[in-house]
């Protein structure tokens, strides 16, 4: 487990102090991938830092599996690093360097013999998916191969926790996929701690378990992924939802159908895990004397479940269509009435 108390970072100028990370109160699980999220200036990547003392902190206390990381010596800081990996957005590999080299260059810093080296090295190549690629140079790799190099390097070590700051940024999608696949890969099968830094909610939606917003340096808003996409509490939250469920088409939609119809009600369903398989639409024809006009849909995959929302356009008589709302109310599909419908 992972205990972040009151963390803060204050960067000091000549004309005013920045606060970058302003009081910050986290726990983390082992063995969950926690996802932070934020637009540019939010202070996240500053967050990330302070966790390995990367970033000295203002104050404030990280604690892992009852080490505390802001109190540890120099020299006690160094060995402690060893277990906390780290990857990221523009790879740092040494160029001069083979695939194989820069892999094993933490475990020639930490004094491994040169055959357990070897070994551990072969490992790590098969782990991430480059057999017959230990040869090649930096200069000769893709990008998404560049951050398989990376990944591999930072869990030489054996880490307990690996941090990746922006580990996809750089990446075009497919190879962005490529890459969060991998890393739910090594969570599993090494029952590894991640903590994945992103201003991307695609990022999160695909791989997360948990996540906390940020912005101006605080934690706004934390929870399960798909409680997050559920319901959205905060405005920057919701434009972070925005990108991967498309309310902006949402929203056109509905100012479309205001303008054309003045009547029936417009309702925006909520479908979670095994109701995003539920035949609601077909039922409510069968069952009411309603039209059901589908606007707008979208199902899109967390950690946690499938999350579908879907807008219709329900006319008919008034009291009928109550009833068809008052059954879906019956069902697990959350709904939303437009009020201005």
């Amino acid at each position: 487990m992972i205990t972040i108390k009151g963390l803060s970072k204050v960067f000091q100028s000549r004309d005013h102090q920045v606060k970058a990370v302003d009081n910050l109160d986290l726990t983390i699980e082992k063995g969950e991938i926690f996802g932070v999220i934020g637009y540019s200036g939010a202070g996240k990547s500053t967050f990330i830092r302070l966790l390995n003392r990367l970033e000295e902190p203002s104050g404030g206390q990280v604690t892992i599996e009852n080490q505390e990381i802001t109190g540890l010596s120099k020299k006690a800081l160094r060995l402690t690093r060893q277990e906390i990996g780290m990857i990221f957005q523009h790879f740092h590999l040494l160029w001069s360097r083979t695939v194989k080299d820069n892999i094993a260059f933490p475990l020639e810093i930490a004094g491994m013999p040169k055959e357990e080296r070897h070994a551990r090295v072969q490992e790590l190549i098969e782990l991430v998916g480059l057999s017959g690629r230990e040869n090649a140079y930096p200069s000769q790799l893709s990008g998404g191969q560049k951050q398989r190099v990376g990944i591999a390097r930072a869990l030489a070590n054996n880490p307990k926790v690996l941090l990746c700051d922006e580990a996809t940024s750089a990446l075009d999608p497919e190879t962005t996929d490529s890459i969060l696949d991998l890393l739910v890969d090594i969570n599993k099968k090494l029952g590894l701690t991640i903590i994945l830094i992103t201003h991307e909610m695609h990022v999160i939606r695909k791989i997360c378990h948990r996540v906390a917003v940020m912005e101006d340096g605080k934690v706004v808003e934390q929870g399960d992924v798909l409680d997050v996409f559920l319901h959205p509490e905060k405005p920057v939250t919701r434009k972070f939802v925005d990108q991967v469920m498309g309310d902006t088409e949402q929203a056109h939609s509905l100012e479309l159908i205001h303008q054309n119809y003045a009547s029936g009600k417009i309702l925006k369903l909520h479908f979670v895990g095994e109701n995003t398989n539920q035949a609601l639409i077909t039922e409510l024809a069968r069952n009411f004397t309603v039209d059901i006009n589908i606007l707008h849909g979208k199902i899109t995959q967390t950690q946690k479940g499938a999350y579908g929302t879907l807008i219709v356009h329900v006319t008919g008589d008034s009291e009928e269509t109550d009833r068809a709302i008052a059954y879906i109310k019956e069902t697990s599909v959350e709904v939303e009435v437009n009020p201005n419908a």
